[in-house]
């Protein structure tokens, strides 16, 4: 059974109906109660002005971050730090690395561009070992990585939740955070893909694993509005600092050093756009209401992707039943939003799609169409039929 919340996101839909949106994995539309949150947020700027800022800290941040922990089974939320991006953090966490020896690094070579071309970059001048798991073949990553793990010698650990460049998953988050076997490394888990996509329950590694994701995609709340869990104890103290770390601090200096917060305050930076809390928040706030989970979100959004794939099949859409799709529909098997297919015309399939107003996006060689709460499975049909045409 799949849902049916276009009611709920008429401003997004209404302001241009013939547009069909496949990239709810890049984009997501915004529900109206996130639209109203961002309207809210002018009105306290205006109201407010110079003490909007009580507001932010006393009221909004706890509401936001009570959310955040609810939907990841966080047990304390102030745990968990904001910043305008996900960069912001991945800067933060290198800066915490050990000094005096060049940094190990653990990841795979399917990372986002904003870890991979930042790692790559400080490898050029020697700063960083880097050492990469190839996410393919994907049933067998979670074992392959988490042996290498295992083995050792890594300052940091560092995985997608989601690939973004497929759909596939990197496994158990609570088993890789197990196999980590160096005490001091940070381990940090990429969730952009996962959160509030595939339901996450980060209890029994909150106290060894970082998390960090943002409202651009499935959260629904818009760009500027990122977070990451960080558990106690790690990085205490950040090179990379802003002012705002220093908040957490209980007035201490620790002997003439730089004081930090020993919760997530300590990877805060300085003076923000507070606009996306107000929008993530009324997120959180609407899906309460109505009593939307991310678990129902999940089998919705897996049974529009087998409805995507039924239609491309019933309607003969050549292009997309010869590619080859990169992480294939099997039930019981974990995947991300987004349907990948992998052609040599995938750049010139999204450009005639575009063209139709069918909004799909392409990395290299792979296209991916992504599906939302916002989707109905009226809407996979007619979006199939318009592929058919545009394509034609």
């Amino acid at each position: 059974m799949t849902l049916d919340l276009r009611g709920y996101f008429s401003e997004f839909r209404g302001a241009d109906p013939a547009r069909i949106h496949l990239a709810a994995h890049s984009h997501h539309f915004w529900p109206d109660a996130a639209c109203r949150g961002h309207r809210r947020a002018l009105a306290d700027a205006a109201r407010l002005a110079d003490r909007k800022w009580e507001t932010v800290f006393g009221e909004l941040m706890p509401r936001v971050q009570r959310g955040i922990a609810a939907v990841l089974a966080l047990p304390d939320p102030a745990t968990i730090a904001v910043a305008p991006n996900t960069h912001d953090f991945v800067r933060r966490l290198l800066s915490g690395l050990p000094a005096g020896a060049v940094p190990r690094i653990l990841t795979s070579d399917s990372e986002f561009h904003s870890f991979t071309r930042q790692i790559a970059r400080l490898e050029e001048d020697g700063l960083v070992a880097v050492e990469r798991i190839a996410a393919e073949p994907f049933a067998s990553f979670p074992e392959r990585f988490a042996s290498a793990a295992r083995r050792g010698g890594h300052d940091l650990v560092y995985v997608s939740q989601v690939f973004f460049n497929s759909a596939a998953t990197c496994g158990s988050l609570d088993e890789i955070a197990a196999a980590v076997r160096d005490r001091d490394a940070l381990v940090v888990f990429d969730g952009y893909h996962g959160f509030m996509a595939l339901p996450t329950a980060l209890a029994a590694s909150a106290g060894r694993a970082f998390y960090l994701a943002g409202g651009y995609k499935y959260a629904m709340a818009g760009e500027g509005v990122c977070f990451m869990h960080c558990p106690p104890g790690f990085a205490p103290r950040p090179r990379d600092t802003g002012w705002f770390a220093a908040f957490g601090a209980l007035g201490g200096k620790g002997g003439g050093s730089v004081a930090y917060g020993p919760d997530g305050t300590r990877f805060m930076g300085a003076t923000f756009d507070p606009t996306g809390l107000y929008r993530l928040a009324a997120v959180f706030d609407w899906m309460d209401e109505i009593g939307l989970t991310v678990e129902a979100i999940h089998a919705h959004v897996l049974g529009l992707q087998e409805l995507f794939l039924a239609a491309v099949a019933r309607a003969k859409v050549r292009p997309l039943g010869e590619a080859r799709l990169v992480t294939p529909v099997v039930a019981g098997a974990a995947r991300g939003h987004f349907l990948t297919f992998e052609l040599a015309g995938a750049q010139a399939l999204h450009d005639r799609l575009a063209r139709a107003n069918i909004v799909t996006d392409v990395r290299g060689a792979r296209i991916r169409f992504g599906f939302g709460c916002y989707h109905t499975a009226d809407d996979i049909e007619s979006a199939v039929a318009a592929i058919a045409r545009a394509i034609d």
